[in-house]
């Protein structure tokens, strides 16, 4: 198991490139994360949604994500709530304290599956969230030692370097930790080093000697991270795309507060000929862009209110005036709308507010929520694409009648989507769109660009992870590592586990 000392130290980057490495080791391997909190969310064939982060772990140890990878994901629709998703189905809302009542209840859920995970795999890579210093939520907890002591498995603790105070943070971890939960620490990885790394041979020996820990390695700064799908949209603005050519299209992305599948937008900073800007708060809409895109939301009429309190609705208004193109995925679709319904209450309070009006189409929010892989074609020249649909909400009106895009269901064709009458503003609820290569280029030469033709976005990201996992193992004792890991303790099986996997 990979536990951080904080947040964005690189668990989720380091655990997909060690699955992608034992893979080409020839090990069957599993990626497996206890509870996420993230709104970047993936489909899953088996029906239903994980952290998209364990979804590209998957694809680097060679398998199809499963909701077993991810059994419990929080997808937060406030500061202070979240949607509770478990084994990939949504349960409730709760609060942060309901929560921490609630996840009492779901060590279950999450060793049956961990166990379904574990009965195909020769290893199961774990990877951790926040930190175990976090001593105050140690009661009752499953995303960290709480999980590690229930199947008795070895944690690996992962520092930040860049942040700095690294030697501290992991010293700083075993001064607080418990004893016992101290005893389930076996090595360390020191993460993002810039610089000549044996400068920090010292600090290795020192942390080690003050820990007990077996020091695994430095990993240097990998450059190419930014072309893997993020976790967290606090890595959004700060995205790489260097050394790609002149840009010819703009496309301008409003950062709302609850931003969600944001890695549709990874393939368009991929094109040469495409620059994507994220519109922080605070911020206007830039007056030379191209393209508005609104993103998906967890939390679609907070982040309405939360746009317009930004003045974007003006802007926006603005850009459509002088003859600009926006374009809404998911939520950004349903805020484009005349208005959004939500009567029982699925965001908050039930009501309705108003939308911003560029379509021609209104949106009841639902209970039922669809989760699917899907394909199907653009529309109107039968442009094929693979995306996958997360939402809640039924969106109807004129403008529908220009479908966006035609999915190929169990049930038949199904339109999704509407257009404007000129064609400008366009919206539908598909994630993964750009993904498609062919789809991608069609949509840039209809918004004035060119797609790169060469340009294999799947591939860069199966390329990215071949490097990923070449760098650590020229940076990390894998060996020592991998030898680290041991069975689970079979007195802690439940019933139906594959206690029996003890080679």
């Amino acid at each position: 198991m990979f536990q951080g000392t904080g947040s964005d130290v690189g668990k989720s980057v380091l655990v997909a490139g060690l699955c992608r490495a034992a893979k080409r080791r020839g090990l069957s391997v599993a990626p497996f994360k206890p509870q996420n909190m993230s709104n970047n969310a993936a489909a899953t064939g088996d029906g239903g949604e994980i952290g998209r982060a364990q979804a590209l772990q998957a694809l680097a140890a060679g398998r199809a994500p499963s909701i077993h990878m991810n059994p419990i994901l929080l997808k937060p629709e406030s500061d202070s709530g979240s949607q509770v998703i478990v084994q990939g189905q949504r349960m409730r809302h709760a609060s942060a304290r309901e929560y921490q009542a609630l996840k009492n209840t779901l060590l279950t859920s999450v060793i049956d599956s961990y166990g379904q995970v574990a009965e195909t795999a020769d290893l199961v890579l774990v990877e951790g969230a926040g930190s175990p210093a976090e001593i105050n939520l140690r009661a009752g907890d499953i995303a960290n030692m709480g999980f590690a002591d229930a199947v008795g498995c070895p944690v690996i603790l992962i520092g930040d370097i860049e942040r700095g105070g690294v030697i501290a943070s992991l010293v700083g971890t075993s001064a607080v930790v418990s004893p016992s939960d101290r005893d389930h620490i076996r090595g360390f990885i020191v993460n993002k080093f810039r610089g000549d790394v044996s400068l920090f041979d010292n600090g290795m020996a020192e942390i080690a000697e003050r820990t007990g820990w077996a020091p695994l390695g430095v990993v240097p700064w990998f450059e190419d991270a930014w072309r893997l799908p993020a976790e967290d949209s606090v890595g959004l603005s700060r995205s790489g795309t260097k050394g790609l050519g002149d840009r010819k299209i703009k496309v301008a992305v409003p950062a709302l507060s609850r931003i969600a599948n944001f890695d549709d937008l990874d393939p368009l900073r991929l094109e040469p000929s495409v620059t994507v800007e994220i519109i922080e708060a605070g911020r206007p809409l830039p007056g030379d862009a191209d393209v508005i895109l609104l993103a998906g939301s967890k939390a679609t009429i907070a982040d309405l209110l939360h746009f317009r309190a930004q003045g974007w609705d003006i802007d926006l208004a603005a850009h459509v005036r002088r003859g600009g193109r926006v374009l809404g995925l998911c939520g950004g679709y349903q805020m484009l709308g005349r208005g959004i319904k939500d009567p029982s209450g699925i965001e908050g309070p039930p009501g309705a507010t108003l939308g911003l009006g560029l379509l021609d189409v209104d949106t009841v929010l639902t209970e039922d929520k669809t989760v699917r892989p899907i394909g199907g074609v653009g529309l109107p020249d039968d442009i094929p694409f693979e995306g996958y649909e997360i939402h809640v909400g039924r969106t109807g009106g004129p403008d529908t009648a220009r479908p966006m895009l035609r999915l190929q269901t169990a049930d038949g064709p199904r339109d999704d989507g509407a257009r404007s009458t000129d064609g400008r503003i366009e919206g539908c609820y598909m994630h993964g769109l750009m993904a498609s290569d062919t789809y991608r280029r069609a949509w840039l030469a209809r918004v004035g660009g060119a797609g790169d033709p060469l340009l294999d976005a799947r591939a860069i990201v199966e390329e990215t992870l071949d490097k990923l996992a070449a760098h650590l193992e020229a940076t990390l004792d894998l060996d020592r590592l991998f030898d680290l890991a041991h069975p689970i303790r079979p007195a802690m099986v439940p019933t139906g586990f594959a206690a029996s996997r003890s080679d």
